[in-house]
């Protein structure tokens, strides 16, 4: 345990002296009843307080001790409970997304969901955005600011190809970028190879995910699953999103007439792969019923905090105790 502000703690220096008048109290009580011992008054009582008498001014004393402790402001640390995590929503931002299959487009039905995918994350939750196409890059840093993230999902708009590789090694590089910030200042120093990161062992995962949606085929190299083994490597759940049929569509993008084909099979493993969950979405319900499921981890995070109202509530829940006592068995307060 631990104190804010410690100089409080002189305070309990004023125990002894509250402790010594209270011994010199009950020295003077002796003396008087040893001076009046040859009178005949008759008893108060059958039986002698004895024990009973020091009971109250004992909860007191050791409630105002307490009370002195809670102005030094005592903080503990605390293992507690809380949904914390980061996740990076991957956005294909493909020419076929402009459909309007899903009202208004299949861009704008996936952003209205993550919209109220952002909502209803607790600070504690950090959210980044990331877009792909025939490349990927970060749009948005992991943060717990929604105004941030919401300007960055609405900046999204219909590009390219597709390539779920890179949507997965920018969301990586993402993730990266917020776990080892010192490796972007500049320094003058003689650079060293960067050291192999040791593989996650098979089950666990650490409160990290990645929402890879996309509505297509992937049309572009690298191989996407060397991507997601990469993942899997680092602990990161890709959790993928499908929208559109497997059987293929023929749309009307802009004037073009665009074949697209959900390549499920191939989202299937990605998910497997990483220990991430496949959705399909056919339509806007579906996508943002999917979005509700996608939650981070509950964890468990040893956290120092402060404890100065316990302190508090103790220290007066043993004074009144002190009075309460005192005023059963005596008559008067301690």
């Amino acid at each position: 345990m631990s104190f804010i502000w410690p100089i409080m703690l002189l305070s309990l220096l004023l125990m002894p002296l509250f402790i010594a008048l209270y011994l010199r109290h009950q020295q003077r009580r002796r003396r008087l009843a040893t001076s009046f011992g040859s009178l005949r008054f008759k008893p108060a009582a059958d039986h002698p307080p004895g024990w009973r008498r020091h009971l109250p001014p004992f909860l007191f004393l050791t409630g105002l001790t307490v009370l002195l402790l809670a102005l030094a402001r005592p903080e503990a640390v605390v293992s507690l409970p809380r949904i914390e995590g980061i996740v990076i929503l991957a956005f294909d931002v493909s020419g076929s997304m402009a459909a309007d299959d899903l009202q208004p487009t299949r861009m704008e039905a996936a952003k209205t969901a993550a919209r109220q995918f952002v909502a209803q994350q607790p600070l504690s939750v950090l959210v980044g955005v990331v877009a792909f196409s025939d490349s990927g890059f970060s749009v948005q840093p992991p943060t717990n600011d929604p105004n941030a993230i919401l300007a960055s999902i609405d900046r999204l708009e219909p590009q390219l190809g597709t390539s779920l590789a890179n949507g997965i090694f920018a969301s990586l590089n993402t993730l990266a970028a917020e776990e080892e910030p010192a490796a972007r200042l500049y320094t003058n120093l003689t650079p060293v190879p960067t050291a192999t990161p040791t593989p996650v062992p098979a089950g666990l995962y650490l409160p990290v995910a990645i929402v890879l949606l996309t509505d297509g085929e992937n049309n572009q190299d690298p191989n996407p699953l060397e991507a997601a083994q990469l993942a899997a490597d680092r602990g990161v759940r890709v959790h993928t999103v499908g929208i559109g049929s497997p059987a293929g569509t023929t749309l009307e993008v802009e004037g073009f007439t665009v074949h697209t084909q959900l390549n499920e099979a191939l989202l299937q493993q990605i998910s497997e792969l990483t220990g991430g969950t496949y959705y399909h979405a056919e339509d806007e319900a579906e996508l943002q019923a999917i979005y509700q499921n996608i939650d981070p981890q509950v964890v468990v995070k040893p956290e120092k905090m402060e404890v100065t109202s316990i302190f508090a509530g103790a220290s007066l829940l043993l004074i009144l105790a002190g009075g309460a006592v005192s005023l059963l068995w005596f008559g008067r307060v301690p």
